[in-house]
């Protein structure tokens, strides 16, 4: 079976992420990131593209399946990607042997802690921080914290009694502004370890604080006119504004860790697992659980961490996990964590189980209608706190142009979706004048007076549009045909789209996303359409048949007439003498055109040839 791309391209979002190509034999043959996943991988398939090169071709031509893994940011894709290749080594990637890629910031552990840039992880208590998939962010980021907090460069070994001994001397480095000169005690450890800790809190992303205490002390030099500090303090907390901290997906204290995130609903659940060795994501993949005796998400998660441990031959120590388990394993650690680079990965995980669990969900529905149909009308039950499913809804909207002209229309729909045949506009009777309420009143009363007569199924949700007032009218004829307590009804307001309960004070406001107000709002949207365009042919109808009942010789049925081979006032008056005359005699159409252009521009002579066709 060929391959469709064009499927698998509307199932890829739009997010930045890494994708896998896999071929026919389920050999993962290449992988690659992108910015904009489903821009990247369709642009593999563009016939126009002549870029590709023949490679590339015949790469595309092995294409049996394609996967994919969404994450956080560009720079997240690009770390991602370096790790999978490393360890799935695709056929088709530039193989990449070197475990030290990517470079790392470390802070040295010793004395006056040295800040600089390495690609080896050496283990002996210093802090690492990266790997930097961007070399000029790395630079960019060590330049800011040099501006900010001078440090030492140099090796010397810095102890307190080497120092008080004078066996240092300072260098040029401190001569031109970039060290405090440590290492002749003009700065204290003290002050140089409160620099590491802010720079430790920059490196991690947790610029709030450091900027906070920044603002704290320029407040305070500026207070007390110390413009120089000031200054100094100005340039530094300028500096911090705009620094934006690097996007961190992994974190070399994070050595050997399996990772695992749960979406679920009534009848199956997805579980996402991650696998973090030295720092990297190396392993992620999404297993899909049917469930036969409503098992909970404990018991389901339980029995996918066993599943995904002894496929992938795992043996981490550490487990992390959204929620605690029933587990007891001495030789197991589970952690639920709350805050840092631990909660990033869970995070991570979350999204990529969530976005599976939807695409899955949409290709199913779209094979199962009735799936879709069913999870929707639950859905607007719970959110609407109805008692039964709103299988048949319909929605009213009254228009009216200045008073006149006043029709409303209603649409329904059933089992979520528009049934036309049922759609009806009513030509109002009893009001006279611009007074929704009463318009809405009659609508309500007539509508269902009928199918009460012709004994009819009510609809389970009657949709109003308007507010409260709206609202009302159309509870007053229910109540007067005895039926406000079969159905339910409620108002949606345009303006913030609230909707409004009989008897509730506070209006009830969904989610923006929400799939009921969607369904709502497009009810709302179809009635106004519907009764806007009756109300339109009514208006123009009567427009224009009363305009020409002004013109001498111009009937009610030659009137018609006009209406029905020209459509419009407008078409009337462009049209030309010529074709008047096919609709009306040449009285007539003079009186027409001496209406419509005072005569001052219409030349209506004729010639005995045009008396002749006409006699004819």
């Amino acid at each position: 079976m060929k391959f469709d791309y064009r499927e698998a391209l509307k199932k890829i979002p739009v997010n930045p992420g890494v994708y896998q190509y896999w071929d026919e034999a389920g050999e993962l043959i290449y992988i690659g990131k992108a910015k904009n996943l489903r821009n990247r991988v369709g642009s593999y398939f563009n016939k126009d593209n002549y870029r590709i090169n023949s490679k590339t071709r015949v790469l595309v031509s092995k294409i049996a399946n394609i996967t994919f893994t969404i994450v956080d940011s560009e720079i997240d894709a690009w770390l991602l990607e370096n790790s999978l290749i490393k360890k799935h080594q695709p056929r088709y990637n530039v193989l990449l042997k070197d475990d030290k890629t990517y470079p790392w910031i470390v802070i040295k552990n010793e004395t006056f802690p040295r800040i600089y840039w390495t690609r080896n992880i050496i283990k002996d208590g210093s802090k690492y921080f990266g790997p930097y998939a961007s070399i000029s962010m790395m630079h960019t980021i060590l330049g800011l914290i040099k501006e900010i907090y001078p440090l030492r460069t140099c090796n010397l070994p810095l102890s307190q009694s080497n120092i008080a001994a004078g066996k240092f001397k300072v260098c040029l480095e401190y001569q031109i502004g970039n060290c405090k000169g440590p290492c002749q005690a003009y700065q204290s450890e003290e002050d140089y370890n409160n620099n590491i800790t802010n720079i430790y809190d920059i490196l991690n992303g947790k610029t709030g604080q450091v900027v906070r205490s920044v603002k704290s002390q320029l407040d305070i030099a500026s207070s007390e006119l110390n413009f120089e500090l000031a200054h100094k303090l100005k340039r530094q907390y300028d500096l911090l504004e705009k620094y934006q901290s690097k996007s961190t997906i992994v974190n070399s204290s994070i050595s050997d860790v399996d990772v695992f995130s749960i979406a679920s609903d009534e009848k199956l659940a997805f579980v996402n697992f991650l696998k973090v060795m030295n720092g990297s994501v190396i392993q992620t993949q999404t297993l899909e659980l049917k469930k036969r005796l409503e098992e909970t998400d404990e018991e389901l998660l339980s029995i996918a961490i066993t599943e995904f441990r002894t496929r992938f031959n795992s043996n981490s120590k550490e487990i992390i996990i959204p929620f605690e388990l029933e587990l007891e394993d001495p030789l197991l650690k589970f952690t639920v964590p709350k805050m840092g680079e631990k909660k990033k990965l869970l995070e991570l995980s979350q999204k990529n189980v969530i976005f599976f669990r939807r695409d899955k969900m949409e290709q199913y529905e779209k094979l199962n209608p009735e799936v879709r149909t069913d999870r929707l009308l639950n859905l607007m039950m719970k959110d609407l706190r109805l008692n039964q499913l709103p299988r048949h809804i319909e929605c009213f909207d009254n228009s009216n142009f200045q008073g006149n002209y006043p029709v409303s229309a209603i649409v329904v729909f059933k089992d979520a979706r528009p049934s036309k045949k049922d759609y009806r506009h009513f030509n109002v009777k009893t009001v006279e004048g611009p007074n929704d309420f009463a318009t809405m009143e009659e609508a309500v009363y007539r509508r269902y007076k009928r199918m009460l007569e012709e004994e009819t199924p009510l609809p389970q949700l009657v949709i109003i549009d308007g507010g409260k007032g709206q609202l009302s009218a159309a509870l007053k004829s229910l109540k007067l045909l005895g039926i406000d307590k079969q159905l339910t009804v409620i108002g949606i307001a345009k303006r913030l789209e609230e909707l409004f309960f009989p008897g509730d004070q506070y209006p009830l406001y969904l989610d923006k996303k929400s799939e009921t107000l969607k369904i709502i709002q497009q009810l709302r949207d179809e009635a106004h359409r519907f009764g806007i365009t009756f109300h339109r042919l009514k208006r123009d109808k009567g427009t224009l048949v009363t305009e020409l009942y002004d013109i001498p010789g111009i009937g009610k049925t030659t009137a018609e007439k006009l209406l029905v081979r020209f459509k419009s006032v407008v078409k009337i008056r462009e049209a030309s003498k010529e074709e008047l005359l096919t609709v009306l005699n040449l009285k007539q159409t003079k009186s027409l055109l001496s209406y419509f252009d005072d005569g001052s521009s219409i030349d209506l002579s004729t010639s005995a040839d045009d008396e002749k066709d006409l006699s004819n």
